[in-house]
């Protein structure tokens, strides 16, 4: 089963009832994970603690909301994986929960048939949020393995956002790079999404100014005379 396949309707019910506490939850997890990677230093333990039990609690949240949606497609585990890779990636690493929202966004003004942007407008948006939100959760994740390693490069939070943004713009000046082995597989992922995301984004730019154009073309021919150029007798 696809995500464009009908939904069983208890699934269906389920999806609209967890909307609103599932995008909470992926604010508080991306708020609890911040907060102890730019705080670290500066808070005491305890609030430090309770971040962490915050952003496992949303965790646990999104493993049991998984687990509900399994149960109630009616698949198998290895189908319902196929169909639905994006919740399984969100699942194992949390921190791009927050990208989740973006298509749950664009479900909720679907339901409610409220005004939505053009086809293509709305893959240029959606991709500029999405990269966004990489770039942050990338960010902090590089900074969080980055700031103490020996010989390393990233050592500020602001050093971080800037290599983020010069790796998703396929950049990559090479002032700062990761230097251990996590940082590096986070860098390798952002390159992926990157590529993935300027194609849709290019593609979608030049299919939107194509349609332009013809729709311009047609409607200069649309308003000369049968015989010929206009003023023609």
């Amino acid at each position: 089963m696809s995500d464009r396949a009908p939904k069983p309707p208890r699934l269906e019910r389920w999806d609209r009832r967890m909307e609103g506490p599932l995008a909470v939850a992926s604010l508080v997890y991306l708020t609890g994970y911040a907060v102890r990677i730019l705080a670290h230093h500066r808070l005491p333990q305890g609030w430090l603690d309770l971040c962490l039990a915050v952003t496992l609690g949303a965790w646990a949240l999104f493993i049991a909301d998984y687990a509900v949606r399994l149960r109630l497609s009616g698949l198998g585990p290895l189908r319902f994986l196929r169909g639905h890779l994006l919740d399984t990636v969100v699942v194992i690493l949390p921190l791009l929960r927050p990208v989740r929202m973006v298509s749950i966004y664009n479900q909720i003004q679907r339901r409610h048939d409220k005004p939505r942007l053009g086809l293509y407008a709305r893959v240029m948006v959606y991709s500029g949020l999405t990269v966004a939100l990489l770039g942050f959760a990338g960010a902090l994740t590089v900074y969080r393995y980055e700031v103490d390693a020996p010989g390393a490069s990233i050592v500020t939070f602001g050093d971080a956002v800037w290599w983020a943004s010069a790796t998703l713009a396929t950049v990559g000046y090479g002032d700062v790079v990761p230097v251990t082995p996590i940082g590096r597989l986070v860098a390798v992922g952002m390159m992926a999404c990157s590529l993935a995301l300027l194609g849709a984004v290019t593609g979608s730019f030049s299919s939107w100014l194509i349609q332009t154009f013809r729709r311009e073309g047609e409607d200069e021919d649309g308003g000369r005379p049968p015989g010929g150029s206009p003023g023609a007798s």
